[in-house]
């Protein structure tokens, strides 16, 4: 059975109103903090007046890639829950969780078997270990028959260009589920109708 959901890539208040209000909310929105060759990225000043509210029980993740000190510095005070952090070294993601005291999504990019065992270098410093495509922003697939031996007690999330009607296959999996580009429309705007029905399919899982 899943975990629960990530919405990643909320970039405008009227969206995130709409799902943090929605009777069958997700566990986590995501917000893309520094990486700039996203659609989805979100300056600081918007970022900061975005998440200035009451997100109830849902928890906000800031989506870094590789992050310098200066932006983490910037975005320390902000309302986030997570940082979820992609090509950072394990040594590098301790220091920051413990420079921070905030919690860890280790983002691994995955295209083979090799890929997915750079986990358990992270097993003791992340909170969540993503196992995510090598597309970044372009919302690719991989092969996830390549997860089928992580241990059923790490605690996952999986995303890679995932669709609302996946959702039904992946049920039996014991991950948190990661979506982002089938939530958009043909402009690459989040879509709450797409959104709405994907949390309604969820509930019923």
């Amino acid at each position: 059975m899943i975990k629960g959901l990530k919405i990643c890539g909320v970039s405008d208040i009227k969206t995130l109103n709409y799902i943090l209000n929605h009777p069958h909310p997700p566990k986590f929105i995501g917000f893309i903090t520094n990486y700039k060759k996203s659609k989805r990225f979100v300056n600081f000043r918007i970022l900061k007046e975005l998440i200035n509210v009451k997100k109830k029980k849902v928890k906000f993740v800031s989506v870094l890639v590789s992050p310098s000190n200066s932006i983490l510095e910037k975005i320390k005070n902000l309302n986030f829950d997570y940082y979820q952090l992609y090509d950072v070294n394990p040594n590098r993601t301790m220091e920051i969780k413990k420079k921070y005291n905030i919690k860890i999504i280790s983002a691994l990019t995955i295209s083979n078997k090799a890929d997915v065992s750079k986990y358990k270098d992270y097993l003791k410093i992340s909170d969540i270990i993503l196992f995510d495509s090598k597309g970044y922003h372009k919302s690719e697939s991989f092969d996830h028959r390549l997860l089928n031996k992580i241990p059923k007690k790490l605690n996952k999330m999986i995303a890679g260009n995932i669709q609302i009607n996946d959702i039904a296959s992946l049920k039996i999996k014991d991950f948190i589920i990661d979506l982002s580009g089938s939530l958009e429309d043909k402009n690459g705007k989040k879509d709450t109708n797409k959104i709405n029905k994907l949390l309604n399919l969820s509930a019923k899982i």
